[in-house]
């Protein structure tokens, strides 16, 4: 009797786990010294994301490249026309900006809060962002991404080395198939991820 109640109360504790958190993370891949994880977004049939990577280098540095008012350079050629709408440092940044995206897909476009914290105790900081659904006036060139989220986490380490992770996801909406999406989730955390240890670890400072 008491090992079947066990058993019930087991299960009715993954099921709330599973409706608190979703699915859990599986590993995908990696590549470059990036790990990347995906899982099934809650309600939706494209996949969320995670990367993970340690680097080396100054932890200020690393968190300069998220969440500031400034450092957009290494975001790639993808992202066009960023717009920095308001800013209060070490609080949140709002920006709008125009994804590139090749033919014969229509360019997305979308605004973003993203909320910053940082730990004083741990020196952990995160970033984390969600749209801003009326800020910006949607464009009838355009399609407005409404779905979307995104946290970064920077942990630091020992001997002066940086975890860091990155989770998101978005609907790119419109005429993309969800197939195409989930087989390409992968290549979002590959990408950002190694274009922002290749802006830190350069010799560029940060602003």
């Amino acid at each position: 009797m008491i090992t079947r109640i066990i058993l019930i109360l087991s299960v009715l504790l993954q099921s709330a786990a599973y409706q608190l958190f979703g699915q859990p993370w599986e590993f995908a891949k990696e590549s470059g010294g990036i790990k990347v994880y995906t899982r099934n977004e809650k309600n939706s049939s494209l996949k969320s994301y995670k990367g993970e990577m340690v680097i080396h280098a100054p932890l200020q540095k690393v968190c300069s490249m998220v969440g500031s008012d400034r450092n957009f350079d290494w975001w790639g050629p993808d992202f066009k026309n960023i717009q920095l709408l308001a800013y209060k440092k070490d609080k949140y940044v709002w920006y709008y900006y125009i994804y590139d995206m090749p033919w014969p897909i229509t360019d997305r476009d979308l605004a973003v809060n993203a909320t910053v914290k940082r730990d004083t105790i741990s020196g952990e900081y995160s970033v984390t962002s969600t749209p801003l659904l009326k800020v910006i006036p949607e464009k009838p060139d355009l399609v407005r991404i409404k779905k979307y989220w995104q946290k970064w986490t920077f942990k630091p380490l020992d001997k002066g080395n940086v975890q860091i992770y990155l989770e998101g996801f978005v609907d790119p909406g419109g005429n993309v198939p969800s197939w195409i999406y989930n087989m390409l989730v992968t290549e979002m955390p590959l990408r950002t991820m190694g274009l922002l240890r290749e802006r830190v670890l350069s010799d560029k400072p940060a602003n």
